[in-house]
C-alpha cells in the first residue's frame, strides 16, 4: 500500500519554518515555536498540521498581523532543506497560506498580495476560499485582474480556488447555488495557454456539473463552436464525470445518441473467483446491430462491495468506437485488485456491467475473496 501523504509532512517541517523565520526575524524564540508546534503533531491529518503550525506562528511572530506577515512572507525564499524530489515539498508553505486565511480576514488588501507571492511557490486555493466568502464582491474583481497575470500560478488560482467543492477544502455554498460568477472567470481562462491552468478550468466546470448538470452542458456546447484542439479537450475533460453518470446533455455534447444500437457477446469475466491484490479482465464484443455507422462511447462499472455490505459502481474507461455496418470491434481492460488508499477491497458478489453511451448492461460477475 502506498505511504500515507502524511508521512511526507513529519516534525522537520515545524523546523525548517523555524530555521527560515529565524534567519530574518532574529528574536524568534525557536525553542518556545517548536515546542508549541509540536505538541499534539502527530495525531493530526495532513491538512490540520498545517493549520496547527499557523497558529504557533501566529502565537509566537509580533500580534501585529502586517508586521508577522511581513516577516513570514521574507522567510519563504530562506533554504528551507526539504528534498525537492518529496511529492509534498511545496506543501513547506501551507502554514503560510494557513496563517493569512484564518488571521488575515480584516487586512483585505496585504493578505490579497500575500496570497499573490504564495500561491506563485506552493497553491492559495485554500487560503483564497474564507476571502471568497467573506469578500466576495471584492474578491471576485481581484481574480478577475489576476485571469490575465503573466504568472500561470496565478491564474491557476483563479479557477482552483474558486471551485465549489475543491477536494481538501470547505464547499462554496453561494457558488454551488449560482455558478455564475465562477462561470465568468472560467470564460477568460478557457483558451489559457497553459494545460496546468486549462486542467484546472476542466476540474473547476465538472464540479459546477455535479450541482447543475443542465449548465454544464449549455457551457460545454458553446465552447465546442469552433473550438480549438485544446479547448476541446477542456471540454472532454469537463464532462467526464457527468458522462460517468449517464447524463443525456454531456453524452449529446460529445456527440453520442442517448442509446446505442448495439449488441454486446462474447463477454468475459475473469477469473471468476478472483483474490485481492490479484487483477481481473473483462473484455467483450460489441456490434453494431444496423445498416448505418455508429459511434459508441464504451466503458466498464465494476459495482465494488463497501463495509456496510452495499456496493457502489467505479467506471473504468475504455475507449470510443466509430463502427461500420454491422461490424464487430472487441474490447477490455486488465484492472488491479489491490489495495489502495482510495479503494479498499471487501469479499462477496461483484457485479459488471458495460456501460454504452452512458446506459449499463450487466455483463456478469465474479466472486472476490481475500485470500
Amino acid at each position: 500500500m502506498a505511504e500515507p501523504l502524511v508521512s511526507q509532512y513529519g516534525p522537520d517541517v515545524p523546523q525548517a519554518i523555524a530555521r527560515m523565520v529565524a534567519a530574518v526575524h532574529p528574536r524568534f524564540d525557536v525553542d518556545a515555536f517548536l515546542h508549541d508546534a509540536l505538541t499534539g503533531y502527530d495525531a493530526l491529518a495532513l491538512m490540520p498540521r498545517g493549520k496547527h503550525i499557523a497558529r504557533a506562528l501566529h502565537r509566537h511572530l509580533p500580534p501585529v498581523y502586517g508586521e508577522a506577515l511581513r516577516i513570514l512572507l521574507a522567510s519563504i525564499d530562506q533554504p528551507h532543506g526539504r528534498t525537492p524530489g518529496l511529492s509534498l515539498a511545496s506543501f513547506i508553505y501551507l502554514p503560510h497560506t494557513a496563517f493569512v486565511a484564518e488571521f488575515g480576514l480584516e487586512h483585505f488588501e496585504l493578505s490579497m498580495q500575500a496570497q499573490y507571492a504564495l500561491t506563485q511557490r506552493f497553491t492559495a486555493e485554500f487560503s483564497i476560499r474564507p476571502f471568497l466568502q467573506k469578500h466576495t464582491d471584492a474578491t471576485l474583481g481581484r481574480l478577475m485582474e489576476w485571469t490575465n497575470d503573466p504568472s500561470e500560478h496565478v491564474r491557476r488560482l483563479v479557477s482552483e480556488g474558486t471551485r465549489p467543492r475543491l477536494p481538501w477544502a470547505s464547499h462554496l455554498p453561494a457558488f454551488q447555488r449560482d455558478p455564475a460568477p465562477v462561470l465568468a472567470l472560467l470564460e477568460r481562462l478557457k483558451d489559457d495557454p497553459s494545460l496546468y491552468v486549462r486542467r484546472s478550468v476542466a476540474n473547476n466546470l465538472n464540479d459546477i456539473g455535479k450541482d447543475h448538470p443542465d449548465v454544464l452542458a449549455a457551457t460545454a456546447n458553446a465552447w465546442l463552436r469552433d473550438a480549438t484542439a485544446q479547448r476541446r479537450w477542456i471540454v472532454q475533460h469537463a464532462l467526464r464525470s457527468a458522462v460517468k453518470r449517464g447524463e443525456p446533455g454531456a453524452l449529446a455534447a460529445l456527440g453520442f445518441g442517448t442509446s446505442a444500437d448495439v449488441v454486446i457477446g462474447q463477454a468475459s469475466v475473469t477469473p471468476p473467483r478472483a483474490v485481492v491484490g490479484g487483477t481481473l479482465a473483462v473484455a467483450f464484443d460489441v456490434t453494431n446491430n444496423t445498416a448505418q455507422p455508429q459511434r459508441v462511447l464504451v466503458d466498464f462499472a465494476v459495482h465494488y462491495i463497501k463495509a456496510n455490505g452495499q456496493s457502489r459502481a467505479k467506471v473504468f474507461k475504455l475507449k470510443t468506437l466509430d463502427l461500420a455496418a454491422h461490424e464487430t470491434q472487441r474490447v477490455g481492460k486488465t484492472i488491479s485488485l489491490a489495495e489502495m488508499t482510495t479503494r479498499k477491497h471487501y469479499p462477496g458478489i461483484h457485479r459488471v456491467d458495460a456501460i454504452l453511451n452512458g446506459r449499463a448492461q450487466v455483463l456478469g460477475s465474479f466472486e472476490l475473496a481475500t485470500g
